[in-house]
């Protein structure tokens, strides 16, 4: 290349824009603004504007950004946005158990902790096939507990990767969470940071990690759903990191 050439040069840039509102939330935002503006009309400005910043709160609630997903086979990509609350060697969940599933031995658990001011739209962590959702009822304990996994409300959602690899998540119901909704079916094929649900006002999703697979991330990390690795499929270095 002589001194008068130019290398290429990528001219594209991205401009931020205000995330839409997911369809299933649309209806609470609509019930909410109308509330607010019967308030007012009615003369109540001291309900009217308090329910106008619920108005507001109900739309960032349901907000649905678009996110861009790193690519590669051997990547597990986070499924909520969130705080990385837990890291444990756990049995699997008896739903996703077997051999068809993800096996009996433990494996690493990682729980992402969604607060009512985070993102709910949950994505698969790998690009493959639904292989089962298995929906349980149950309590409503603060999503933070590590008896929240056995005892609440949650849904449980198998992928199977093109290779075979099996990557389980379960979907937990918290105080406030009254309601997970499923977006996907067995036999579905997704992929990698697709949406497969979302979980109503604050919640929990546990991802577990297959044998030899250590996590990219550590306590205290927040995660952004189709974004953040979560580790690399058969990568055993523990990541090391400071709080500061």
């Amino acid at each position: 290349m002589t001194s008068l050439e130019k290398p290429d040069v990528v001219t594209t840039t991205v401009k931020w824009r205000f995330p839409a509102v997911h369809p299933e939330g649309r209806k609470f935002v609509v019930i909410a603004a109308a509330i607010a503006l019967g308030f007012a009309l009615l003369g109540w400005e001291t309900l009217a504007w308090p329910m106008a910043g619920v108005t507001i709160w109900v739309a960032a609630f349901f907000r649905d950004p678009i996110r861009t997903a790193p690519r590669g086979r051997d990547l597990i990509i986070a499924p909520a946005d969130g705080l990385i609350t837990m890291i444990v060697q756990v049995p699997p969940p008896r739903e996703l158990e077997g051999p068809d599933g993800l096996g009996n031995e433990p494996m690493t658990r990682v729980s992402i902790f969604m607060s009512v001011f985070d993102v709910h739209i949950n994505r698969s962590p790998i690009a493959g096939t639904i292989r089962r959702v298995v929906y349980i009822s149950g309590k409503f304990l603060n999503a933070d507990l590590d008896k929240a996994s056995e005892e609440n409300e949650r849904q449980h959602i198998l992928v199977e990767a093109s290779d075979g690899t099996r990557i389980g998540f379960t979907q937990i119901a918290g105080l406030v969470a009254r309601r997970i909704v499923p977006f996907v079916k067995p036999g579905d094929i997704v992929a990698a940071a697709q949406r497969v649900g979302l979980i109503r006002f604050g919640s929990r999703v546990d991802v577990y990690l297959p044998a030899g697979t250590a996590p990219r991330v550590m306590l205290g990390q927040r995660t952004i759903a189709g974004e953040t690795l979560i580790a690399r499929i058969g990568d055993s270095a523990i990541a090391e990191g400071v709080a500061q």
